[in-house]
């Protein structure tokens, strides 16, 4: 498949079926991820596969921060065991984080290296007949999130990367041409 292709069938899918997603698959993602380009070749990617256990520890972490938006105690325990189980039940769940710099400029090439090899990775799933849902957010930095992940010291998640075999393919969102947002410049 065409690259533009690839890239125009990437999808947040947030569906999978139940098949697992083979060690081969995902060391080809993490593979095809760790040729982002790169300045000054830091390699400050850190990928973390995380098994059904992990995964679960995690959606633990996760729902216990949207459990805190309910009143009612028994809502936000049924919400939190839910989130956990649903992290428990993905067929692949990947936390990539990024090894602090302690030069700014260096942190954000890093950062920037990071998200890259998460769009190789993610266009990769495509071309594999997989897809990824990429998640972002305060969790990110949870100290029972990182401890689940087993993310180190001088480390941050960046991202959470699930993979799966989509059960469906949601339709392509509406987005606006390049050309909004481009300025010719002599």
């Amino acid at each position: 498949m065409p690259i533009p292709e690839i890239i125009e069938q990437r999808r947040s899918i947030k569906k999978f079926t139940d098949r697992a997603v083979t060690r081969a698959e995902i060391e080809t993602l993490l593979d095809a991820a760790i040729l982002a380009p790169n300045h000054r070749l830091t390699r400050p990617w850190r990928f973390y596969v995380l098994g059904p256990a992990s995964r679960y520890a995690y959606g633990l972490a996760l729902g216990e921060r949207k459990a805190r938006n309910l009143s009612d105690p028994k809502a936000a325990g049924t919400l939190r065991d839910t989130v956990a189980a649903e992290h428990r039940q993905l067929p692949c769940m990947i936390a990539v984080a990024v090894v602090h710099h302690d030069n700014p400029e260096i942190g954000e090439e890093d950062y920037a290296a990071a998200m890259m090899a998460i769009e190789n990775l993610a266009l990769t799933a495509v071309a594999l007949g997989l897809g990824t849902h990429i998640k972002t957010g305060g969790v990110m930095g949870d100290a029972a999130a990182r401890a689940a992940a087993r993310v180190g010291d001088g480390e941050r998640i960046v991202a959470i990367v699930n993979v799966g075999e989509p059960a469906e393919l949601p339709p392509p969102k509406k987005r606006e041409p390049a050309r909004s947002f481009t300025t010719w410049c002599d």
